[in-house]
């Protein structure tokens, strides 16, 4: 095919990407002299850190993997769960494996006799076993360690029929 005594060349197909292997020359969409310059985008002032709904989301996270684990529930001299009573509260006291319970064993001038216990899951100590308590109560993971948790009497840890009111504080 010619125009003008030109010869044109025929279009050729759509290409396969194996063809666009053996394609000579540049590649390249723009000579780097084309290239506009990039600006620098304008910086954002960064949002200020709500701390509070960051500690929320830390705690509900703790929260939740405390609801889904099996942890250790010594038993008493009388064959209760171990408890104690601080301000007013009844925690139950719960430990995450058998050297966290032995540490505290320890603590307590303890060690020497055997200790009873029962794995319990944690969602099961907040929702069954802190209702049956007198008063309010909670459960105090890992006792006496620098690793420890409460888990307080308050909505959305314990069932609202047993929680403490915060008097309108959230």
């Amino acid at each position: 095919m010619t125009d003008n005594g030109d010869e044109i060349p025929k279009p050729r197909p759509a290409s396969r990407l194996a063809d666009l292997v053996d394609v000579p020359g540049p590649t390249a969409l723009f000579e780097p002299s084309t290239i506009p310059p990039v600006t620098p985008a304008v910086p954002v002032a960064a949002e200020p850190v709500d701390e509070v709904a960051v500690a929320r989301r830390a705690f509900a996270r703790l929260l939740g993997e405390f609801r889904r684990s099996a942890v250790l529930v010594p038993f008493d001299a009388h064959g209760s769960l171990w408890t104690a009573d601080f301000n007013g509260v009844r925690w139950i006291c719960a430990f995450s494996d058998e050297e966290a319970l032995a540490r505290f064993a320890v603590a307590q001038g303890d060690a020497g006799r055997e200790w009873a216990y029962r794995t319990v899951l944690g969602a099961r100590l907040l929702d069954v076993m802190v209702p049956m308590l007198p008063g309010p109560g909670g459960v105090a993971l890992d006792a006496g360690s620098d690793d420890g948790m409460l888990f307080p009497p308050v909505e959305g840890i314990v069932p609202d029929a047993v929680a403490v009111d915060l008097g309108g504080m959230r």
